[in-house]
């Protein structure tokens, strides 16, 4: 019996062969290979990397909302990819019960979230409403954890005029007190959905938006902004329709790729242990394109893991490349990794940040980085 058998109290066992009909799943497709929370018998999670957990919580963008079936549809579809990195265990311990209250829902999630990261896990979370971030920040919150987030959505969630909570729910993250956000990032935003007020206030509080142009143009900068996150929250909302017609937000917005990329970068980051897929309403999808979407941005999430764990420490110099700069009378040092070229950069306090391949070309033009700027603005 696994030690975290107790959270089956939380939680609603996965039939894979409901999900998949009398077909079954083909030798080496994720639904025969990953070890799943089936009727009573309950996963051993020792060995267990990465956890899937299902929310269909949705009462969060208005109230009376069902319960939803989104993430059985993704796992139909991610069942069916193919598991190349079998050295990378990975668990579905099926979907949180849902609760009385749309609080509740919330407290639940965060405990499971909480006791599998507390274990070492990494957790995918199948949404639901994208306010159920909420439960992914808490679960660090409640052992007063300071961390990085970063939020891949269309839309910034901050308008305290509007009722349902997924739409107002990033007040609570940002400046609730006692708060435990070091810093904020949100990529893909949409300028025509975003109040000009809402980026002057993230601006203020220091915190770094990207517009949707910024990222598909230059989304390999995306990477060093999600390299020392601790929790990752993407809005389907921010894939354009025709990627993701189960959202059904904008004909505007990152296509499928782009979105596999920004997973890939949240798996190589080691710092990243939950990410969260939400928006996605299967009774707007077409030939469940969505969920498809959404399976192979998971599957790339590991496949990004994978390469992370390759990654050798700061410490281990003989595995990086160095580059002595001075630029604008200071003298540093920038590091490139041997094994997956990504790049850091060594502040006065000599402290190292991720930074990227254009930085260093900055820095060797005698110019100030804008990511050394903002990161001496934070402190």
């Amino acid at each position: 019996m696994s030690d975290m058998q107790h959270l089956s109290d939380f939680l609603i066992p996965v039939s894979p062969s409901a999900l998949n009909g009398d077909e079954g799943y083909r030798s080496g497709q994720m639904g025969k290979q990953i070890s799943i929370f089936q009727d009573d018998d309950f996963p051993d999670l020792e060995q267990t990397q990465i956890v899937l957990i299902g929310c269909g919580e949705e009462r969060g963008m208005g109230m009376g909302r069902p319960f939803s079936a989104a993430p059985d549809a993704i796992r139909q579809q991610f069942y069916q990819t193919f598991y190349w990195h079998t050295d990378i265990p990975v668990a579905d311990l099926g979907n949180i019960k849902p609760g009385a209250s749309l609080s509740d829902t919330y407290a639940a999630l965060k405990l499971v979230i909480k006791e599998l990261t507390d274990a070492g896990k990494t957790v995918i979370i199948l949404g639901g409403g994208h306010d159920l971030t909420l439960s992914q920040y808490h679960a660090y919150a409640d052992r007063q954890q300071l961390i990085e987030a970063a939020c891949i959505d269309a839309r910034i969630d901050l308008d305290m005029d509007a009722l349902p909570q997924a739409e107002h729910f990033l007040m609570e993250l940002l400046t609730g007190e006692p708060n435990f956000m070091k810093h904020y990032s949100h990529l893909a935003f949409q300028s025509y959905y975003v109040h000009p007020y809402m980026l002057e206030n993230m601006d203020k509080l220091r915190f770094d938006c990207f517009r949707v142009g910024h990222v598909k143009e230059h989304i390999e900068e995306m990477e060093p902004v999600i390299r020392n996150c601790r929790m990752v929250s993407f809005d389907l909302s921010s894939l354009a329709h025709a990627y993701a017609p189960g959202t059904a937000i904008s004909p505007n917005g990152l296509d499928g790729e782009q979105a596999c990329v920004l997973s890939r970068y949240a798996g190589m980051s080691l710092q990243v242990n939950s990410i969260g897929f939400y928006g996605y309403q299967p009774g707007k999808d077409q030939s469940d394109l969505t969920a498809k979407q959404i399976a192979q941005m998971i599957w790339y999430f590991i496949d990004g893991r994978y390469k992370g764990l390759k990654e050798s420490a700061l410490s281990d110099r003989n595995s990086f490349y160095e580059y002595h700069i001075t630029f604008a009378e200071l003298e540093t040092l920038f590091l490139q990794s041997k094994r997956t070229d990504r790049w850091w950069m060594r502040l006065p306090d000599e402290r190292f940040i991720p930074c990227s391949y254009k930085d260093y070309v900055m820095a060797c033009n005698n110019n100030l980085p804008e990511r050394w700027l903002r990161a001496m603005e934070r402190g």
